[in-house]
């Protein structure tokens, strides 16, 4: 069974129609990546997913069950997916460890100290373990991002959603951050991601999507998508990320 599927999926806000019949479909311990030009409707289509925006038509499936049901209870749904914004949205007056593990103890009622227990392994297996009783103004913004990260995989989401995670960071920071991606993949996480780092999409994809227009108008493996792109918008737009 896939993790995601989206079908025929649009989204207007008033005259702006933005995702234009979106239809997508993510297996199981599968890394899509999403490029687009800005206002190509990569943002929306991940908070239709994390149903921050609801879909005006079409379906949307988590592991089979239609998450667009407006019966859906919209926070367990949310409960079985980790997303990761470009801002860390971390709580500023919790520690890193609190931040961790709010989700597990709140919302799913893992035991504290289990949750604790796990919350540290992770932060100690992604180089903060010397940051668990720190709070977030005293991290660098690539700590601060991959805090959000853990704090997003700490529940074993069935599908994690990261929407340019790395856009917010300094340069010399984004490496780090993307190496952590790296190694959820390696860990066989089900993973849709939008990004503006095309070299990192070409290495860590499965798949990528090219969005144009509020649709995917090319869909591949990056060798094909960067090495044989089929539509001239797709070589349009690759020509101008990849030559700046």
């Amino acid at each position: 069974m896939s993790v995601l599927e989206l079908h025929d999926v649009h989204k207007l806000f008033g005259d702006n129609h933005v995702l234009k019949g979106v239809d997508l479909t993510i297996d199981e311990h599968e890394v899509v990546v999403v490029i687009g030009a800005s206002g190509s409707g990569k943002s929306t289509l991940m908070r239709t997913i994390n149903l921050i925006e609801r879909v005006d038509d079409g379906r949307i499936l988590l592991s089979g069950d239609d998450i667009t049901d407006p019966a859906v209870d919209v926070d367990k749904v949310r409960a079985r997916i980790g997303v990761v914004f470009q801002h860390f949205n971390l709580f500023p007056h919790m520690r890193v460890i609190d931040n961790v593990t709010l989700a597990a103890r709140k919302v799913h009622g893992t035991d504290p100290a289990v949750a604790r227990d796990r919350a540290i392994g992770l932060l100690e297996k992604f180089g903060l373990g010397e940051k668990v009783r720190d709070y977030p103004d005293r991290l660098s913004g690539g700590q601060q991002q991959r805090v959000a990260i853990v704090r997003a995989i700490m529940t074993d989401p069935e599908l994690l959603l990261l929407d340019e995670i790395t856009s917010a960071l300094d340069p010399m920071l984004v490496g780090e951050v993307l190496d952590l991606v790296r190694d959820l993949k390696a860990q066989g996480s089900t993973m849709l991601m939008a990004t503006h780092e095309m070299s990192f999409a070409r290495s860590v994809a499965d798949r990528i999507v090219f969005m144009h227009g509020g649709r995917p108008l090319e869909i591949g493996p990056p060798e094909q998508i960067f090495g044989d792109p089929q539509q001239p918008e797709t070589r349009e737009f690759l020509a101008r990320v990849t030559h700046r």
